[in-house]
């Protein structure tokens, strides 16, 4: 295969790929309330499981730096970075006002620690933007990411920095064109409106559409003066499984490459997507969720994987893992490694679980009209926009930890307070085999350096609807 400006460099047998995986420690010590759907221990079992087959050792695991103040206000305002940073559950009594401005207090509680979770997150998907742009790696993950509602100036939906939108801008720096690719439940909102006027960056949202948070992503929503045809949303209904969204990711996501040959692709894997989800209403398998992360690696354009909603934590852990081994190249054993969070998975103990047999309101002509309308909007892009040259802006500027080059980190030794289990020897046998693929000739043009555009802001919709009302379901 030629490869084009952009594209990756394959090896020979059109599999291997470095991967950069971004992990904290602390990030499962984060915790948002009694009852809350959204928990961070989430990421902690999806490590436990990558370390225990044997995954950790194939990638760069990195401790990310906390993003800073000014990397937070390159998208949100301020006075609510601010915000963030100086307010605590024993304070928030007495900011009763600002926690109504700022949308902080319900979906989005005030925890101990906060700031540092967002820092924390926040710093995970720039530094793997910064690891894509100097070509360290070709992918980069960073599970605890992916928080796709925040606003400028707000929480919403558990999202309180928008970390995609810092990490999108900071690719913009060495990318003309940066595709955003949303399969989380619930719609992108946050990232659609960011760059809802400018055909810079390119959203595509696969969500669940009616009556359902945030209520926003039809299908006529297409982006706003240099970014009208841009944004792409494919509103889907309750229970579509795996053959029905494959009918609509594959086509659409193909035309995307083709008409809008991005250098660089984020890829947002919310898991509330999966079957069985406890705020979600869709039927995907495990392996039906990782066949959009295959699809989109198989372009070979530098890919920042990023996590997003899941509030079934066992299936959250199981996917995210499973989508590491696609990452890597890496088919996992379905027998789950023996770990510290292994009851948790019984009782099968199994990698994989079965979706269920509910009613998939997606008709086929339904889906057929959403494929074709989406494709007519995608054809009246003519190419791909093109950028002018300019002085590159500086690289943000983040250290992290190896951990491959730093054993003696005393988060990682016997005394720690977290137990991650024995590494070095994972339990034999349970990456079954590398899987090869075809590899698409998609070629990417060359790029030169550029300044960022400033995101705009679309206009807030008020048809909305307060995500609590999810949790019972």
């Amino acid at each position: 295969m030629e490869s084009g400006g952009n594209s990756l460099p394959s090896g020979s047998d059109g599999v291997k790929r470095k991967v950069s995986y971004f992990y904290d420690p602390e990030v499962g010590n984060y915790y948002y309330g009694q009852g809350h759907p959204m928990k961070p221990h989430r990421i902690r079992m999806t490590h436990a499981l990558l370390a225990h087959y044997g995954l950790l050792q194939h990638m760069q695991v990195l401790k990310p730096a906390p993003a800073k103040d000014r990397d937070l206000c390159k998208f949100h305002a301020d006075d609510y970075v601010a915000f963030l940073r100086g307010i605590t559950p024993e304070a928030q009594q007495d900011q009763l006002r600002q926690l109504k401005r700022f949308n902080v207090g319900e979906d989005c509680p005030v925890f101990d620690g906060l700031y540092s979770f967002c820092q924390t997150y926040a710093g995970g998907s720039v530094g793997g933007a910064v690891k894509l742009n100097h070509g360290v790696c070709d992918i980069a993950i960073n599970w605890a990411g992916g928080l796709h509602h925040a606003k400028k100036c707000e929480a919403s939906g558990f999202c309180y920095v928008n970390d995609i939108v810092l990490a999108i801008l900071e690719l913009l720096k060495a990318h003309e064109r940066v595709l955003y690719v949303d399969i989380d439940i619930h719609h992108g909102d946050g990232v659609e409106e960011a760059f809802y006027a400018t055909d810079r960056v390119m959203t595509v949202s696969f969500h669940k559409f009616g009556d359902y948070f945030p209520g926003t992503g039809d299908i006529r929503d297409i982006g706003y003066g240099k970014g009208k045809h841009y944004s792409l949303n494919v509103p889907l209904d309750d229970g579509i499984d795996d053959e029905s969204y494959m009918s609509l990711f594959k086509p659409i996501m193909g035309k995307v490459m083709e008409v809008f040959r991005p250098g660089a692709v984020v890829l947002q894997c919310g898991a509330d997507s999966l079957s069985g989800d406890r705020l979600g209403c869709f039927n995907l398998s495990i392996k039906g969720h990782a066949e959009c992360v295959k699809y989109m690696r198989s372009f070979n354009v530098p890919l920042l994987l990023l996590g997003g909603g899941g509030y079934t934590i066992r299936n959250v852990a199981r996917c995210w893992c499973y989508e590491t081994g696609v990452a890597l190249g890496m088919e996992l054993e379905d027998k789950m490694p023996q770990h510290e969070y292994y009851e948790y998975f019984g009782p099968d103990y199994t990698l994989h679980v079965a979706p269920s047999n509910m009613e998939n309101k997606n008709f086929r002509d339904l889906l057929d009209d959403i494929r074709s309308k989406l494709l007519d909007n995608l054809s009246k892009l003519q190419h791909a926009p093109s950028v002018p040259f300019q002085e590159r802006p500086p690289d943000t500027e983040l250290h992290e930890r190896d951990e491959d080059q730093d054993e003696k980190d005393e988060r990682w030794g016997p005394d720690s307070d977290t137990e991650f289990g024995d590494y070095s020897n994972p339990v034999p046998g349970r990456v079954k085999r590398e899987y090869v693929e075809v590899e698409r000739n998609d070629s990417v043009p060359v790029v030169v350096p550029m300044a960022v555009d400033e995101p705009s802001i679309k206009e807030e919709q008020n048809n909305s609807k307060d995500i609590s009302d999810q949790w019972l379901r």
